[in-house]
């Protein structure tokens, strides 16, 4: 009964249904292929390697980039599989590439507690989208898309 009822609140109370279900679906789809697909095949998807977007965007951009990132993170936050920040990144990615929105996808390297961790982020003109500002990790590689 819990899960109808908290359907039914989306549903009710969402005001960006279709890019929430395109969301949970590129997370989906990312989550399975970062699963089964060995990461040098992904990659040709990602983008150019090696290449940035520009540092300015308009309004409407950075609205919808906005709107991407917050749908991203409510709906990763809730998926049963594992949605860490290379599924938001990738998930964001595309649904900006869709509206034809450039970013650039970054993969960085740190250390917390003493252990080497990977991260991925991703930019809008002036706005990261997903990640954070990656301040911490060394930038190891970028892709325009």
């Amino acid at each position: 009964m819990e899960k109808i009822k908290k359907i039914f609140r989306f549903i009710k109370y969402n005001r960006h249904k279709g890019l929430s279900f395109l969301a949970l679906l590129y997370s989906a789809k990312y989550r399975f292929q970062i699963l089964k697909i060995h990461p040098k095949k992904l990659q040709k998807n990602w983008g150019k390697e090696g290449l940035e977007s520009g540092f300015e965007e308009t309004k409407e951009h950075y609205r919808y980039a906005v709107r991407v990132g917050y749908a991203v993170d409510r709906i990763c936050e809730r998926t049963s599989w594992e949605s860490k920040c290379l599924v938001r990144a990738l998930t964001a990615q595309t649904l900006l590439k869709k509206k034809k929105i450039p970013s650039t996808l970054y993969l960085g390297c740190g250390k917390e507690d003493g252990k080497m961790v990977a991260h991925a982020w991703i930019r809008v003109g002036e706005m990261y989208v997903t990640g954070g500002d990656g301040t911490e990790y060394a930038i190891v590689s970028k892709f325009l898309a």
